[in-house]
């Protein structure tokens, strides 16, 4: 049985029975109720799948506003969604996926400069795009040997190969160059 918008009643939103879709900004899909929120007016689904998408082995869950419901049918009545029993997590993915999130959050975090200048920064990034850098309290240190202390000028730069002093400087030129021509556009 298919619903007009303005028929809708949230009695229509039973929790495990199956629908198919139509909102008012075009969208077609199939989902399963897992709830419905009266106070909002929010209707939780377990999407099935999109019209013209493949369905895959992820759950999709969506969160839609029953105003923007536009046509609705009825396809029948399944299980509870959230049956325990049935739902299956990957604990060891599940880990995974977290110390890969932890790993990368301190490694950005290492990437901010303590105590330094919103330039040094910058001036950080760039380098960082072409060469290995990291921090050493507020010495940027390139390639594990090259050391660029502050006012982080080309005549700062100490250590390493003439060769890995040279590219340093450039990109230091470059990049002061760049923040030079930024502050006076201003």
């Amino acid at each position: 049985m298919a619903m007009e918008g303005s028929n809708i009643n949230s009695e229509d939103f039973t929790v495990g029975c199956l629908l198919s879709i139509k909102t008012t900004l075009g969208e077609e899909f199939d989902g399963q109720v897992i709830t419905f929120d009266r106070p909002s007016n929010i209707l939780v689904l377990h999407i099935l799948h999109f019209k013209g998408s493949k369905p895959g082995p992820k759950r999709n869950i969506r969160f839609l506003k029953a105003n923007y419901i536009k046509e609705l049918s009825f396809l029948g009545q399944a299980e509870d969604p959230l049956d325990i029993k049935k739902c299956y997590i990957d604990l060891h993915r599940l880990q995974a996926r977290e110390e890969l999130a932890v790993r990368q959050a301190e490694a950005d975090a290492e990437r901010i400069g303590v105590g330094v200048t919103a330039e040094a920064q910058s001036i950080f990034d760039a380098l960082s795009k072409t060469l290995p850098v990291r921090w050493d309290k507020t010495s940027i240190v390139v390639m594990n040997e090259v050391h660029v202390s502050s006012p982080y000028l080309p005549e700062c730069v100490s250590g390493g190969t003439p060769a890995a002093n040279d590219r340093v400087k450039k990109v230091l030129e470059l990049k002061r160059k760049r923040l030079q021509a930024r502050g006076a556009g201003l």
